[in-house]
């Protein structure tokens, strides 16, 4: 038994040193959406601290368009040595891969797990002087008068655009989807009125919030958010049982060696629990989670499920 130990732990030796010695060059951090998003958001305040504890620059490279799938698939197709990692989404693991098959990339096996960065929820926000002052306001008149309103979303595919489809389906009406290329550019024309409101992250519309160019109706979870409990949720607010979660991760194109993918989520989780990483999530209305590379797999493989029978049942594709 002990030399079967030592011969397993004379193995594991290359490995450790890998780990140890990588990485010797700089990493880029691939957002797949514009600037101003919440993913791009959170690389560039994840990526100095994780930067400085792995002793290297991350540099964050955002490749926006189809909703994700671009950036996503350059990360599948770049080589599995450690440099290159996914901003990941709920978007680009999940939702995408539902609403159409055809996208180049295998969601559940072209990419290694790293970790979850945390999930939030995402808000319908209006212009602040919209004339809508309550979800049910506006709610009536899109009843009242199908297809003159409509909504911005982030992207077609992305969990912005999904938690408009599902809020089209539960009430009962049509409003018109325009989708962008991120968050940025969206709430952007939120705030000029150039659509009748938007539903993008809590994470990404803070800022604007607090600022007071943008009024938040309702958000989309389940429940009310840390840091914005006075904002009531849209099954609050006449859509009963509508609860949707937007969720942020890190993922590595396959073949990343499994002690490089458990060192970056190491080092990840501990930045996501330095104090004042932690307090800036929470005021965006973000948990920080830290998950392991199994659990975000398995994760994951439920929500492909879950948004794939949403999608089925609305009869919703994106080509």
């Amino acid at each position: 038994m002990q030399r079967r130990t030592l011969l397993t732990a004379a193995a594991l030796l290359p490995l450790i040193a890998r780990a140890q010695s990588w990485p010797t060059k700089p990493i880029r951090y691939v957002v797949p959406f514009a600037a101003g998003g919440t993913t791009d958001i959170l690389a560039r305040l994840i990526a100095p601290k994780l930067g400085a504890a792995l002793g290297q620059t991350l540099v964050v490279d955002n490749k926006a368009g189809a909703g994700g799938v671009l950036g996503a698939d350059s990360v599948a197709k770049s080589p599995a040595d450690g440099y290159t990692i996914l901003g990941s989404t709920i978007s680009t693991q999940a939702i995408n891969p539902a609403l159409n098959p055809k996208i180049p990339y295998n969601a559940g096996k072209d990419f290694a797990p790293v970790t979850m960065i945390g999930a939030t929820s995402n808000c319908l926000i209006v212009p602040a002087g919209s004339p809508f002052k309550t979800v049910q306001e506006l709610l009536a008149f899109a009843r009242r008068n199908p297809g003159k309103l409509s909504f911005s979303s982030a992207g077609s595919g992305t969990s912005q655009h999904m938690s408009g489809e599902l809020l089209k389906q539960m009430a009962g009406t049509f409003i018109l989807h325009i989708p962008y290329r991120g968050s940025g550019p969206a709430i952007q024309d939120v705030i000029a009125g150039q659509v009748d409101f938007g539903i993008d992250t809590l994470v990404a519309a803070a800022a604007h919030i607090k600022a007071g160019t943008l009024r938040v109706l309702a958000v989309t979870a389940g429940k009310r958010v840390k840091g914005f409990e006075s904002v009531p949720t849209l099954a609050e607010s006449g859509v009963p049982g509508y609860d949707v979660q937007s969720w942020q991760a890190v993922h590595a194109p396959a073949g990343t060696p499994r002690e490089l993918v458990l060192r970056l989520q190491t080092e990840i989780a501990k930045v996501l629990q330095s104090p004042d990483i932690r307090q800036r999530l929470e005021t965006m209305g973000l948990e920080p989670s830290g998950m392991a590379p199994d659990e975000l797999a398995a994760f994951e493989a439920r929500e492909r499920d879950k948004w794939l029978k949403v999608v089925q049942a609305g009869g919703l594709k994106v080509e």
